[in-house]
């Protein structure tokens, strides 16, 4: 029995072994590094496999950098501070994080991970979101206008009648 290659994970480009988080898309199957990457694929496919006639951004080397503010509902000590960096330096596409008291500032590549990942994340490690009407409405903001961004680069299938 000939032993498996690695392939490539479209979202990172980390090669992993070709059953690692599978999914099939189009008749196409495809492997992850992480539940991550495949949730960024799956929302999104057609940003890292194109279609005929239109590459995929990610497969013209575009990184597309974010700079957010996640205001937590308390000052992070040292202790909560270094395990919320860990936490959050495992996910795929984080550029940047500074803690600051109650700030957390990421810089993070959109065709990687979004605030709404990356918030995930943030509860995960215990650090808990504030919960204003001006906070939660930003937040809703930002995660609007991520939605829109990444639609309007996805190079999106052909419409119409075939």
């Amino acid at each position: 029995m000939p032993i498996e290659s690695k392939v490539e994970d479209v979202v990172c480009g980390m090669m992993v072994e070709p059953d690692r988080f599978h999914f099939r898309y189009q008749g196409r199957d495809y492997a992850f590094c992480s539940a991550q990457c495949t949730e960024r694929f799956e929302a999104n496919p057609h940003l890292y496999v194109g279609t005929p006639g239109h590459p995929a951004p990610k497969k013209q080397g575009l990184v597309v950098l974010k700079q957010r503010r996640f205001v937590v509902d308390g000052v992070l000590d040292e202790a909560q501070a270094k395990h919320l960096r860990a936490q959050i330096n495992e996910m795929m596409g984080i550029e940047s994080l500074q803690v600051n008291g109650a700030e957390v500032v990421v810089t993070y590549d959109l065709l990687q991970a979004t605030a709404s990942q990356i918030e995930a994340a943030l509860e995960k490690a215990g650090a808990h979101l504030g919960n204003g009407w001006g906070e939660t409405l930003r937040r809703g903001f930002i995660h609007y206008t991520e939605e829109c961004e990444i639609g309007n680069l996805q190079a999106n299938p052909p419409t119409g009648c075939h």
